[in-house]
Order: C-alpha cells, then sequence, then structure tokens
C-alpha cells in the first residue's frame, strides 16, 4: 500500500536560517539576527547573555544566510525539478511588521511572500508556512519583554490577520509556532525571552508558553474564519526518550521527559492543560497569568493536524553520581547517550527505528493527521575536484528514516500527512550558526565566517530524493 497518493513530500527551511537581507526590503531587527556564530551563541539563545543588537566582536550568520531573498526563483526551481509537492518555509515577522506593534503592514514584505508563494505554485509546490520560526521582532523584546507579555498575543494577532487575507487561495497549510517546547531550552531563541538577575527564568518561560498557546488558539480561529480550507497544525521538536535500564526509576523519568516535550501539544491538541502540568504550577508556585477567556479559546480552537521534527531520541538514567538529597526522582536523574546507537559528527543519535517509536507515540496520543515537517542530517560536506559531492552518509540516513515513517503507515496505520526534510538546501544551523553543518540536496558555496559565491549545486542526494518522490516512497535505493 504505502504512501497515500497525494503524500506532501518536500523540504523545510526558515526565513533565518536562509533568506539573510536583514536589512532590505523594509525588515526590521528580530532576535534571530542577533544570535552570534561562536561560543557566545549558546549563552544568548538561552537568555542567559543580553543581546539585542550587533556589536563588532561577533559574526552574525542571519544577516546574510544563503540570500534566499534573492536567490529563491532559482531555489524553487530547484526544488521543482526534485518533484517537490510541497514547501515548509516560515515568514520573517519583522519583514511584516519591522517593530512589530505597528498598525499597518509593510506593504514590500508582504509583496515578497506573495511572489515567492506564487513561484510555488507555478511548479505546483503548495506553501506550508510557519507564521513564526523563533522569530521576534527586537522592538517588541526592548519595550514588552518578548512573549512574556500578554501584548504580544494582539500583535500576533494582527499579523495572522493580515497574512491570512493577502495569502487567501495562495496557502492552504499553517503553523503557528515552530518547535514551541524549545521555549523550556532556548528561550531567548523561542520567545525573545532574556533574564534580569532575580528573575523566575520558570515562572517567565511558562508565561510565555501560555501566551504563545492562546495566540495559536487565535489564529486557528481567525484561519478558518477567513478561508474554510485552511488546515492550521501545531509544532513540536519531537524524539522520544528513553529509560536506560528496566528500573522503574529510569522508566518513570523517561515517561516524565516525554510529557514535558509534549506538554504544549496536548493543549494545542486536546484544548486543556494536562493534570501533570496544572500539578507542577502548582507546587512550583507557577503564575501563569492565564485569564478566564484564554481556556475557553484553548478548548475550541485546536489545531487540525500534528506536525514535528524528528532527529534523534534521548536516553535518560536515574544514576547519577551527583545524587540529591531528595524524595523526588527528578532531581536525580541524567540524560545520557544511547549506547547502542551511533552519533552523528556533531553528536547527535541516529535512531531510524526510533522515528518509527516517535511516530507512533505521537500518534497514539492525539489520533490527529500527522506531518513530519523536519528530518535531516547534519554533516561535513566534501566538494570533489570536479565539483561533485558524494554524499552517500546523507542518503543512508534519510533512506532508512523514510523505510521506518513508511512502516509507520503501513503496517502501524498511521494518518500521514506528508513529509519534509530540514534543510533541502544548505543554510545556517539553529543550534551552532554555522554552515559546515549542511543538511541540504543542494549545495550553497557559502562558510561558517561568510565567504563564498553564494553559488547553488546538486549534490548525489538530490538526484536519489528526486527519485524518491517520483515513485512515491517506494524506490529507497
Amino acid at each position: 500500500m504505502g504512501f497515500r497518493k497525494d503524500f506532501l513530500w518536500g523540504g523545510a527551511t526558515a526565513a533565518n536560517q536562509c533568506e539573510g537581507a536583514f536589512d532590505k526590503g523594509g525588515r526590521g531587527l528580530a532576535n534571530v539576527d542577533v544570535s552570534p556564530h561562536g561560543e557566545d551563541r549558546k549563552a544568548v539563545i538561552s537568555g542567559k547573555m543580553k543581546m539585542l543588537d550587533f556589536d563588532d566582536k561577533h559574526y552574525y550568520p542571519a544577516k546574510t544566510a544563503i540570500d534566499m531573498y534573492t536567490h529563491y526563483k532559482e531555489d524553487i526551481k530547484l526544488f521543482a525539478e526534485m518533484g517537490f509537492k510541497v514547501y515548509r518555509l516560515s515568514i520573517a515577522w519583522s519583514r511584516i511588521f519591522p517593530k512589530g506593534d505597528e498598525t499597518e503592514p509593510n506593504e514590500e514584505g508582504l509583496k515578497f511572500y506573495e511572489d515567492l508563494f506564487r513561484e510555488c505554485l507555478k511548479y505546483n509546490i503548495k506553501p506550508l508556512v510557519t507564521i513564526t520560526h523563533f522569530d521576534c521582532p527586537i522592538h517588541l523584546i526592548k519595550t514588552y519583554g518578548g512573549w512574556k507579555n500578554r501584548i504580544l498575543i494582539k500583535f500576533y494577532e494582527n499579523l495572522c490577520r493580515v497574512i491570512f487575507n493577502r495569502y487567501k487561495g495562495l496557502v492552504e497549510y499553517w503553523l503557528t509556532f515552530n518547535e514551541i517546547n524549545m521555549i523550556l531550552h532556548l528561550p531567548f531563541m523561542g520567545a525573545g525571552l532574556y533574564f534580569e538577575e532575580g528573575e523566575n527564568e520558570e515562572e517567565m518561560k511558562y508565561r510565555a508558553a501560555h501566551n504563545e498557546l492562546v495566540a495559536s488558539a487565535i489564529a486557528t480561529k481567525i484561519a478558518h474564519e477567513i478561508d474554510t480550507n485552511n488546515k492550521v497544525g501545531c509544532m513540536l521538536a519531537a524524539g522520544t526518550c528513553y529509560p536506560l535500564t528496566s528500573k522503574p526509576e529510569d522508566i518513570l523519568l523517561a515517561q516524565r521527559q516525554n510529557n514535558e516535550a509534549y506538554f504544549f501539544v496536548d493543549v494545542q491538541s486536546r484544548g486543556y492543560y494536562p493534570a501533570f502540568a496544572l500539578k507542577k504550577f502548582e507546587r512550583e508556585g507557577i503564575d501563569i497569568k492565564a485569564e478566564k477567556e484564554d481556556f475557553e479559546l484553548l478548548k475550541k480552537y485546536t489545531v487540525d493536524f500534528i506536525s514535528f521534527s524528528y532527529y534523534t531520541t534521548r536516553c535518560i538514567s536515574s544514576d547519577s553520581t551527583k545524587k540529591v538529597a531528595t524524595n523526588d526522582v527528578l532531581a536525580s536523574n541524567i540524560e545520557i547517550k544511547n549506547p547502542e546507537l551511533k552519533q552523528t559528527q556533531w553528536g547527535w543519535t541516529v535512531d531510524p527505528l526510533g522515528f518509527r517509536i516517535t511516530i507512533n507515540d505521537i500518534y497514539d496520543r492525539y489520533q490527529k493527521p500527522l506531518f513530519v515537517v523536519e528530518n535531516g542530517l547534519g554533516a561535513y560536506d566534501k566538494v570533489e575536484d570536479d565539483g561533485s559531492i558524494n554524499d552517500d552518509y546523507r542518503i543512508e540516513y534519510l533512506r532508512e528514516h523514510i523505510k521506518n515513517m513508511r512502516d509507520a503507515v503501513d503496517i502501524d496505520g498511521v494518518d500521514l500527512i506528508g513529509y519534509t526534510t530540514w534543510g533541502p538546501i544548505d543554510l545556517v544551523s539553529a543550534g551552532t550558526g554555522e554552515m559546515s553543518k549542511r543538511y541540504g540536496f543542494i549545495y550553497v558555496d557559502r562558510d561558517d565566517f561568510g565567504n563564498g559565491t553564494f553559488k547553488r549545486s546538486r549534490k548525489k542526494s538530490f538526484y536519489w530524493y528526486k527519485k524518491v518522490i517520483e515513485s512515491n516512497g517506494e524506490d529507497l535505493e
């Protein structure tokens, strides 16, 4: 049987990792622009180091990225050559509303995305649009504190009304927030949060998340009102967490880690906070500053489908050399590398069967159609003397993952809409800021420090993925 006949094969990018042109077309500055390459990046994107503008000491890769702002027609033509049915991309909020709180949008930004969507449709490629892929205008951070301030719900609603009306008939599939659970791990990148001394960081993260959840529900409401053809999804960073051993303590820890990952999607898909979340708020004195009508919105306007990224699984153990004298088993856990699995050059475990397990876990939990919107291998690529790039390691990674995805559909009965690899063209890594951590089927001549011609060239995997799409996932050799 295999995949459905209308299965949506394609690739995924994010505006801040590929567009560049940070100062063109009236665009304003965003958090993602001021995340530097190098050793300070982690501190900045996690909200530990305050950086709200450029300085002379750092290189900021998002300023130019791969200049897709200029090259998008060439890139979409290459996607069409591979046979893409869908292209997942994101809108840069500050390209539409440079400060974020304006009443009227920037026409030049609106026109750019309209032209881009029309270019996709010219090749029968459906745009799948992420409204916010980590972007938050710097003005909203400086003036209001980012998503910790619920006034951002109003500004986000304004953005949604504008784009849903402007792109009616051009875009059918929407995602409200990319990897919403990353607020807990990289809060500046995820929601424009940085923390002042003495501030309750946990409370701020969950408050920001609540504001995004309410904004997501409002977006879903507006999308359906403006165009009944619109389908709205949520998006999480997925990857099942395994217990290291059969010890009950390890199993409980893994269960809790998985609950934390699914936390926000529970709200977006089911319409209410899960009991374990409410108990956490009560236990830790976390005030999310919810208003009564918030819960009505969350209940009424749940998402149409669940989308997620998958790169790796995790493994956890209760056995720690730094045990804490407490009855709470969570206080003595450590997340570790799974000894049964190989690792990528960046230390992520490679687990194709874990992909199938994760797909099943999500489908069993929500019973809604699924869309895999990120999956891929970051690796160093070597350009041969003749210009070719023989990335068999990438082909092997994707082959095994697609096989397991097919088994999830064929054997396990999962309802799967489509699959977009990350990223079909080389782009800036969100985590490290590197270009050398390459994911693409298309090579871009650009290095970690902004050198290169931006020239595009096809890798061996380009032709392989073209064959995969032509066969609807049957020919993976």
